[in-house]
């Protein structure tokens, strides 16, 4: 299942990801394979998204989110 497919309040670990360099990225902000994300909120129009990840906030886009493969818990 990818980020972007997550509702507010659902949780996923991170497994992998779909764009190499967008993945350079990603970790260097803490989205680490193993790291619990939690789906925060949404902007009113839908992009980006608000995640907690490795203990703190992060906005998204939904183009970066649809990259991060997660494992539902």
């Amino acid at each position: 299942m990818k980020l972007s497919q997550l509702l507010p309040g659902q949780s996923g670990v991170v497994k992998e990801f779909t764009d190499l360099e967008m993945s350079v990225k990603l970790m260097e902000m803490g989205c680490l394979p193993g790291e619990l994300i939690l789906v925060d909120r949404f902007a009113p129009l839908g992009d980006p998204i608000a995640i907690t990840v490795s203990g703190y906030q992060l906005s998204l886009r939904m183009q970066e989110a649809s990259t991060i493969i997660l494992d539902q818990i």
